[in-house]
């Protein structure tokens, strides 16, 4: 494969792939039932329940 056709497809389905990946990625976040583990991941730091160590 030479690299004048190795760029000509890059540039036309790398990209396609590269756009449906991040999309893909996107809705992944910010689907409906992921609603408490990021509630939950952004509220940890608040959480006093768990022992670090540092008695």
């Amino acid at each position: 494969m030479t690299y004048e056709a190795f760029r000509q497809f890059a540039d036309s389905w790398g990209l396609l792939f590269m756009v449906i990946l991040w999309v893909s990625f996107a809705l992944w976040v910010f689907r409906p039932s992921a609603k408490k583990h990021h509630d939950d991941a952004a509220n940890m730091i608040f959480d006093e329940s768990e022992n670090d160590g540092r008695d």
